[in-house]
């Protein structure tokens, strides 16, 4: 009789549980919220299905309740699991806790329903064992001395940056003044320690709180991986420290074979454009190419170098660590809206200048005249041109300025170094032209640094109304520098001079009638005071 109840019952018992799991299969739906269970501060799972009509946030309430009054009756309970037909209970001594359905797991976290409940249970195993460790008298007090072990661990090395810093502040002066001593160029000191020390010394100030925060990150994260219920946020503390740590270690790893590849792109780089610098070097030499000589062999090498290595930034660019991050593209985008609004009087310029530098309109050293500004040439560069005057002024001109209005060059047509000089004087038709020829070319001879070879000469460039201009035209080169303007002045002194001692006067520049008398200063007036009389040497 009691062999036939047995059988009976474990009938009903198989019947009953192949009856549940049938109607778990049948009535578990997936839904779109998930909640979490969170006993004591502990992540266990996440429910995301609704089994027997329960929605995840019901079964999270009941796991709870049936967990915390398992665990004050008796906090050492055994943690199990047992499968019914595709899920599985969790059980808290014999108490079912949950039970996990497969549509709780996590796909990218599972990869059956299995594991997902053994890692379930294997949290809730370490509930237990935190609550009983809760309980212990003995456990929580070694747990406070070791926190509090550990902060004056923490105070003591605050306290040692903190003397560290002292002491290098005091000592600083005298060593960055020793080794910045020792950096120089010939005689000229290439750092001021006095504008060092202020970088260095926040450079130090920025370390020391670093690694007061890093201190204070490690004491927080032991002082609460001490206690059971605060142990869950001392290992998070503790998990991401170590994940960051190990994402920029992996970020390190990843980006050595592109940085490989960006250095090779480099050196192959500064090898071409070493080679091509040889390159053109010989192919300036005379008789070679018109375009390229000793004048325009720099720019053309700098063309070269600045071509290639854009070529190579762009190649080794994709290779680059961070090359594909947002801010990154960030950056490169903002990089290009610059360049594209603010390149174009740039581009222009720069064009300007490489066509004043192979057209070879300018030199240095030679005199132009550029528009209404007139001096010497004294630089030639790739944006703007910069000419000295007569009158202790440099201007400094944009190179589309020059290339949009006419030039005039007095130094290209002479022979050898030097400098055309020209003056316009007019003469009224009652004085020879052959003697107003003669006393330019002597006014001409009288000025220092008027070439005698080639000779100076006369033009007479219109018959106007009132009287003939006329043109002198000489090659200048003086004897030490001397500005176009000084040399211009003592010519129109010289001519006045020569003018007045042969008694012809000057028209310039309006001529309205004949003067009852002539106009023109004889020599015993030349000197009138305050002039003085040059003294015989």
């Amino acid at each position: 009789m009691r062999n036939r109840l047995m059988v009976l019952a474990m009938l009903l018992a198989a019947t009953l549980w192949s009856g549940l799991g049938q109607a778990l299969e049948d009535t578990t739906t997936a839904t779109d919220e998930a909640v979490e269970l969170k006993v004591a501060n502990r992540s266990i799972m996440l429910f995301r299905a609704t089994i027997l009509g329960e929605a995840p946030a019901s079964r999270v309430k009941r796991a709870k309740r049936v967990i915390s009054e398992a665990l004050e009756e008796d906090p050492e309970l055994k943690i199990s699991t047992d499968s019914i037909q595709n899920s599985y209970m969790v059980l808290i001594g014999n108490t079912r806790a949950f039970i996990v359905a497969p549509k709780d797991v996590d796909s990218l976290a599972y990869s059956s329903v299995q594991e997902a409940a053994e890692g379930a249970a294997e949290k809730l195993r370490q509930v237990v064992n935190e609550t009983r460790e809760a309980r212990n008298v003995q456990m929580i007090v070694r747990s406070l001395a070791l926190a509090a072990v550990a902060t004056l661990i923490y105070l003591a090395l605050l306290w040692c940056l903190s003397w560290l810093r002292h002491k290098l502040l005091a000592k600083l002066p005298a060593l960055m003044d020793r080794h910045t001593k020792a950096l120089k160029v010939g005689r000229v000191q290439l750092i001021d320690s006095n504008f060092l020390y202020p970088l260095v010394s926040r450079c130090l100030l920025f370390l020391r709180w670093l690694l007061i925060l890093l201190l204070s990150y490690e004491w927080l994260g032991f002082v609460l991986s001490r206690f059971p219920y605060t142990r869950p946020w001392g290992e998070s503390l503790n998990n991401y420290l170590v994940e960051l740590a190990g994402y920029l270690l992996q970020g390190i790893v990843d980006a050595i074979p592109g940085l490989g590849v960006a250095l090779a792109i480099f050196f192959i780089a500064r090898g071409v454009t070493a080679f091509t610098r040889r390159i053109l070097r010989r192919m300036a030499a005379p008789g070679t190419f018109s375009w390229l000589n000793h004048e325009t062999l720099q720019p053309t090498q700098r063309l070269t170098a600045l071509a290639v290595w854009l070529f190579a930034l762009a190649m080794a660019y994709p290779y680059l660590p961070g090359a594909g991050t947002d801010a990154f593209k960030g950056l490169s985008v903002l990089i290009g809206l610059m360049i594209s609004l603010g390149a174009t009087s740039v581009v222009g310029q720069a064009a300007a200048g490489l066509i004043l530098t192979y057209t070879r309109t300018l030199r240095p050293g030679e005199f132009v005249r550029i528009g209404e500004y007139e001096g010497t040439v004294t630089e030639l560069g790739m944006f703007t041109t910069r000419i000295r005057t007569g009158l202790g002024e440099v201007l400094t001109l944009p190179n589309s300025m020059i290339t949009g209005t006419v030039t005039k060059n007095y130094s290209r047509t002479v022979q050898g170094p030097g400098y055309v000089v020209d003056t316009v004087v007019t003469i009224g038709y009652d004085t020879p032209w052959r003697q107003v020829e003669a006393m330019l070319l002597e006014a001409a001879k009288r000025t220092p640094g008027v070439l005698e070879d080639p000779p100076a000469q006369v033009f007479q460039t219109a018959l106007s109304d009132f009287y003939p201009e006329y043109r002198l035209v000489a090659q200048a080169i003086p004897s030490q520098p001397r500005p176009r303007a000084v040399l211009l002045s003592m010519l129109h002194a010289n001519i006045q001079d020569v003018f007045n001692e042969y008694g012809v006067q000057i028209m310039s520049p309006h001529y309205l009638g004949d003067p009852q008398q002539e106009k023109r200063v004889p020599p015993e007036q030349w000197f009138t005071a305050p002039a003085q009389a040059p003294k015989d040497e």
